[in-house]
C-alpha cells in the first residue's frame, strides 16, 4: 500500500462529476475461493495440531522451515506454535482449510495501448483524449494547473488526481482544506464517495472496504478474478475530510490465467509464517539508548542497565548495554482463512499468484495479511548466493545458528536441504505487504535451523553456490 495521498481538492464545488461507464478495467467473475472460518466453540483462540497432508501440496510437499522432516518444522512444533527461529507469533482459532492439488498464477499484458487509456479517461469524465507522455499518457490538468489530471504508464497503472497542484497560501485566517487536523469522514460517507468511480471501472460488486488514516480515509475494492478473491489488487481511492474524492490509483490491465502451481497448505503456510525472522538494530543509532551522565551529587554515573540502589531495571534498555529492547512480538490470533491471489511475489514473470488470504487480530486489532500458497522453491526457482554465516557448532548438534545481512523491511526464512554428506542452507525474503513502510536500510539478522539429523560430519554449504559457509563468532549451539 503507498503512502496515504493527502492532496485535498479546493472545495466541494470544484470536484469534478464521475461519469459511470467503463467496465474495461473489471477483473470480475462470477464464483468464490475455497473459505473456511475458523473459531473454538467459546470464540477463544488455541493451537491445533495437524496431520501432515499428503502429496497434494501440504507440508509434506515442501521442505520444512529450518528443517525437512516431513510435518514441515522440527518435532513438536505444532502449526501455530513457537519455532525457535522466534518471530512474530500466529494462533490459529480451529482447524485451516487444505489446499486442491494445483492452483493457477495469472499473467497481465505487459504494455496497455492509446486506447486503453482513452477508454479509462472517458470513464472518468475527461473530455479530451489523453496524450503520449513519457512513459504513458496522460491527460489534464488544464493550462494553469487546476482541474483534474490521469496519468496512465504502460504497464497498465493509473493515478487520477481531482485537483491540480496542491498549495498552501490559504486565505488569510482560514484553515487550508483538508487541514491534517480535520476528522476522516465515516466509512459510510467514504464508500458514498469512491462509489461513482467504482462503477465507472465495472467494480460496483467488489468487496469494498476503507481505512481512516490522518484527516482522510481511504477505499479499497477487491475485485474477484476468475472467480478467486484478491488481495491488494484492487484500485485505492482517496477521500478526504470533506467528504470528495481526491485522489485514486489502480491498475488497468485485466490479468489471464498462466502456469498452474502446486500448493501448500494452510497449514503449512501458518508453520512458515511462524518460522520467519527478521532484522535486528545495531547496537548504536536510530533509536538507541542514552548514554548516562554524572549524577549531580558526584556520586558517579549511573549504569546503562538502571542497576543502582533503589534504581528501576525494568528500563527499555538490554541490562549492561546502550541495546534498546526489543519489543515482544505481537501476537496475530488467525479467524478466517481463503484461498485467493495477491500480486505476484518472486521471479516468475506472474502478476497474481495463489495465495492464502488471512483475517484475524493483532493487539486487539483487525489484522488481514497474505502468504504465497505457491512453495517458495516454485517462486524463486533459482537459489542466489547469500552471505550467510554459521556459529561454530558441534557433531551432535540438530539446531545451527546462522547470521546474514538483510533489510528492515521483509522477514526472512531459512531452509535446509539435507544429503547424507552435505547440508545446503537458503534464505527466502518473503516480501512485505503494500501498507509496510519501513527504512530501506541493511541490517543483521539471526535465524536458528532445525535439521532432521545432527550434522556429523555433512559439509554445511550455501544452496546457491555449495561453497562451505563462513563461520560467525557465536558460541556453539546447544
Amino acid at each position: 500500500m503507498s503512502d496515504t495521498e493527502t492532496s485535498t481538492d479546493a472545495g466541494p464545488g470544484r470536484r469534478r462529476p464521475l461519469a459511470v461507464a467503463l467496465v474495461a478495467a473489471a477483473v470480475l467473475a462470477a464464483g468464490g475461493g475455497t473459505y473456511l472460518a475458523v473459531g473454538g466453540p467459546d470464540g477463544g483462540a488455541r493451537t491445533v495440531a495437524g496431520a501432515a497432508d499428503d502429496g497434494r501440496g501440504g507440508p509434506g510437499a515442501t521442505p520444512s522451515p529450518g528443517g525437512t522432516a516431513p510435518g514441515g518444522t522440527a518435532p513438536g512444533i505444532a502449526p501455530g506454535e513457537p519455532d525457535p527461529s522466534g518471530g512474530e507469533r500466529y494462533r490459529v482459532a480451529g482447524p485451516l482449510p487444505k489446499a486442491p492439488e494445483k492452483g493457477h498464477a495469472y499473467r497481465a499484458p505487459e504494455k496497455v495501448t492509446a486506447a486503453d487509456a482513452a477508454r479509462l479517461a472517458k470513464a472518468l469524465g475527461f473530455p479530451g483524449a489523453p496524450v503520449k507522455a513519457p512513459l504513458g499518457w496522460r491527460v489534464g490538468p488544464e493550462r494553469d494547473g487546476s482541474g483534474p489530471s490521469l496519468h496512465v504508464d504502460e504497464a497498465g497503472h493509473w493515478r487520477y488526481e481531482a485537483q491540480g497542484p496542491v498549495t498552501d497560501d490559504c486565505p488569510k485566517g482560514k484553515r487550508c482544506p483538508g487541514d491534517p487536523t480535520d476528522r476522516p469522514v465515516d466509512d459510510e460517507t467514504a464508500r458514498r464517495a469512491a462509489a461513482p468511480l467504482l462503477e465507472a471501472l465495472g467494480l460496483a460488486d467488489a468487496v469494498v472496504r476503507s481505512e481512516a488514516r490522518g484527516s482522510v480515509r481511504t477505499v479499497t475494492a477487491e475485485p474477484r478474478v476468475d472467480g478467486l478473491p484478491t488481495r491488494d489488487w484492487g484500485p485505492r481511492i482517496t477521500v478526504d475530510a470533506g467528504g470528495g474524492v481526491v485522489s485514486a490509483e489502480g491498475r488497468l490491465s485485466t490479468p489471464a490465467r498462466g502456469e498452474a502451481y502446486p500448493l501448500i497448505s494452510a497449514e503449512q503456510a501458518v508453520r512458515e509464517l511462524n518460522a520467519t525472522v527478521g532484522a535486528t538494530w545495531p547496537r548504536e543509532g536510530v533509536g538507541g539508548c542514552a548514554t548516562a551522565v554524572p549524577h549531580l551529587d558526584g556520586s558517579g554515573p549511573a549504569t546503562a542497565d538502571g542497576d543502582r540502589a533503589g534504581a528501576d531495571p525494568s528500563g527499555p534498555c538490554k541490562p549492561g548495554t546502550t541495546v534498546p529492547k526489543r519489543p515482544a512480538e505481537p501476537e496475530v490470533t488467525i479467524r478466517t482463512a481463503v484461498l485467493g491471489l495477491s500480486p505476484a511475489v518472486g521471479r516468475t514473470g506472474a502478476t497474481l499468484v495463489p495465495a492464502w488470504l488471512f483475517d484475524g487480530e493483532r493487539d486487539g486489532r483487525p489484522y488481514r495479511f497474505s502468504y504465497p500458497a505457491v512453495p517458495l522453491e516454485r517462486l524463486y526457482p533459482t537459489a542466489e548466493p547469500s552471505n550467510l554465516a554459521v556459529a561454530p557448532y558441534g557433531p551432535g548438534d540438530r539446531r545451527l545458528r546462522v547470521s546474514f545481512t538483510g533489510g528492515a523491511c521483509s522477514p526472512y526464512l531459512v531452509r535446509a536441504y539435507e544429503t547424507d554428506t552435505r547440508v545446503r542452507l537458503r534464505v527466502f525474503e518473503i516480501p512485505g505487504g503494500p501498507d509496510r513502510m519501513c527504512a530501506a536500510i541493511a541490517l543483521p539478522v539471526e535465524a536458528t535451523v532445525v535439521l532432521e539429523a545432527p550434522v556429523g560430519e555433512r559439509a554445511v554449504v550455501d544452496a546457491a553456490t555449495g561453497r562451505p559457509l563462513p563461520r560467525s563468532g557465536s558460541t556453539p549451539t546447544k
